[in-house]
């Protein structure tokens, strides 16, 4: 398979060849191998055009496949081709996958049992509290959560799949190397010991705008189906969507505020047929999965006393103000805050925003 991979590899840098002209030309030369050494009758009669023979051309001539092979294992990059069987299956289906993967970390057969978790770059606090609960719940339930790295709904997404020590893939519109945003770079460390990054981009690759539908079709590829937590009308969360229709994958939506333009994006996916969402059951059903782990939580074995207990029945899973809390269960400011912190360092609330809580299991 390396000696496979190589010349994938090499496809991967030459512009203007992509999955199916690449396949063409394979299929006209009889292997991989030959068609990287192809000649300018084999290359014409596969419907290469002159600037993508400019350019095999040229990348044979000022490539070195060996030492490309070298620069990804120095880098800790492993380079998996469409051919290999540890190409992720679900990926393989799709029209046209791209023929070289580059991972960092591992890719398991659990991971077929794979759903996106989608949305905005700015969510609300409902948006965050919906995609920690739902990426939470289906890791626990055996589920692999797929997202791109992005701000916002994909980071809570991955943080939310690994704090409960599920596993999580991050798809990159830019080379495995160049990490975006870089205020994420120790959460791509931490995804790396508990899942997969992955890009079909070249190491160096800068990401670019261009770069982020591909992007999000591998993402769709990726995944039995994709979950839109929030989204505006113009998103680039729906483009994901798209893909995942033209795949024949499942599309769902989490509804939201009707006064909301977060809410925009999904409500018109309910509106077209999406299914609607407001459990990790509800996807699992979807899906016709069964779930692997309990979802619900385990009964609290954790004494409180009775003001604790006060507060923490009217702690609700969707963000409160401290003082909607106090008022209904019937406690002063003072004795409220003093519950919720230590309800909070026993783990069974979250200040989400501050003077905001919301229940942490």
């Amino acid at each position: 398979m390396e000696d496979v991979v190589r010349y994938y590899i090499g496809f991967n840098l030459v512009p203007g060849i992509g999955p199916l002209r690449l396949a063409r030309l394979i299929e006209r030369c009889g292997s991989v191998a030959a068609a990287w050494h192809a000649d300018e009758t084999m290359m014409i009669a596969s419907g290469l055009d002159a600037r993508s023979m400019a350019g095999l051309r040229e990348v044979r001539q000022r490539i070195d496949l060996d030492g490309e092979l070298e620069r990804l294992r120095a880098a800790g990059v492993t380079p998996i081709a469409i051919a290999d069987p540890r190409y992720p299956p679900l990926l393989r289906m799709i029209p046209a996958p791209p023929p070289l993967l580059y991972l960092s970390g591992t890719l398991t057969p659990a991971d077929q049992r794979a759903v996106a978790i989608v949305g905005t770059r700015h969510p609300s606090h409902y948006g965050r509290e919906v995609a920690r609960r739902l990426a939470r719940d289906l890791a626990s339930a055996g589920m692999t959560i797929v997202s791109g790295l992005a701000l916002g709904i994909d980071t809570i997404a991955h943080t939310a799949a690994l704090e409960a020590g599920g596993r999580t893939i991050a798809v990159l519109a830019s080379g495995i190397d160049r990490v975006y945003p870089e205020r994420n770079r120790a959460l791509a460390e931490r995804i790396k010991t508990s899942g997969a990054l992955l890009s079909d981009y070249p190491l160096g690759t800068p990401p670019a705008p261009l770069n982020f539908p591909p992007r999000n079709r591998i993402i769709a590829g990726l995944s039995l189906g994709t979950v839109v937590v929030e989204a505006g009308e113009s998103s680039g969360a729906l483009i994901t969507v798209q893909f995942a229709l033209d795949q024949g994958r499942e599309v769902m939506a989490v509804p939201g505020s009707i006064f909301s333009p977060l809410s925009a994006g999904p409500h018109r996916l309910i509106r077209d047929g999406a299914a609607i969402i407001t459990s990790a059951d509800d996807v699992l059903a979807v899906l016709n999965l069964d779930q692997q782990t309990p979802l619900h939580d385990a009964p609290l074995d954790i004494a409180l006393t009775p003001e604790e207990e006060a507060i923490y029945g009217a702690v609700s899973a969707e963000p409160q103000h401290i003082d909607v809390i106090g008022r209904a269960a019937g406690q002063s400011a003072a004795a409220t805050a003093a519950a919720l912190a230590l309800l909070e360092l026993k783990g069974l609330v979250r200040q989400v925003a501050p003077l905001y809580y919301a229940r942490g299991r």
